[in-house]
Parts: C-alpha cells; structure tokens; sequence
C-alpha cells in the first residue's frame, strides 16, 4: 500500500505520541507499505517552528534524518498537483492540508490523518 502521512500523523510518529492510532502506527511501521511525507509538511512544520507555534522533539535540521532512518521519502509538489488544487472545493481552508489532498488524489496515496474533514474530498483516509 503507498501511504502519505499528514504533518500531525509524522510528528506523532516520530515522537511516540499516544494520539496516534494503533492501525496509523502499523501502517506506518508495516515496511511493505511505501510512506511518503509532502515537502509541504517540512514547510509547514519549519514555518510553525519558526514562529514558536511548534516546538519538536528534536531539531529541525535533524527530521531528514529521520525521513531516511524510517524509509520514508519526501513527495514533491509539482505543477499537476496544484492545478488539482484549484479545483477542490473549500471543504478545508488551511493551504497546507488542500496540498496534501491534491497530492493524495492524485498520486493515488491513501492518507493517514486524524482530520476528519479530508472525507469531504474522496480520498482513501486512514486512521
């Protein structure tokens, strides 16, 4: 199965957290399962960050690290994936999960997130 974490699914990830649901974690653990993260989620979590808005477990330079350690790879945002974008209905207002929609739809991923609202943009979500 090919899987994108959302920001919040990684982070939790990464850090142990007990938010994240047992089945997200498996998922995510299961090495049969190709994990993608959007170089969104970096953008978003580095402005976050930056703002003291986020405060992370461990430094930001240090999260490729992690990406590699857990063979997850880094989704790029290309050209196609927001011209889906200006096609999705504002279900979700925050820019950073409408590009996260666009490249689950059209990549083909099933997305791993606790956000309920990605239901309104039929995508396979998991959580």
């Amino acid at each position: 199965m090919k899987i994108l974490l959302d920001t919040h699914t990684f982070l939790w990830f990464l850090s142990g957290d007990f938010e994240l649901s047992k089945q997200a974690k498996a998922l995510i653990e299961n090495s049969k399962n190709e994990k993608y993260i959007s170089i969104a989620s970096f953008w978003e979590m580095s402005i976050k960050n930056s703002l003291g808005k986020l405060t992370l477990d461990i430094p930001f330079s240090e999260l490729k690290t992690e990406v590699m350690k857990n063979s997850f790879q880094i989704l790029p945002i290309t050209f196609e994936d927001t011209l889906l974008l200006s096609t999705l209905p504002f279900h979700h207002s925050d820019p950073f999960d409408r590009i996260i929609i666009s490249q689950a739809k059209r990549n083909n991923l099933a997305l791993v997130s606790r956000d309920s609202n990605f239901n309104l943009y039929d995508i396979n979500l998991l959580w």
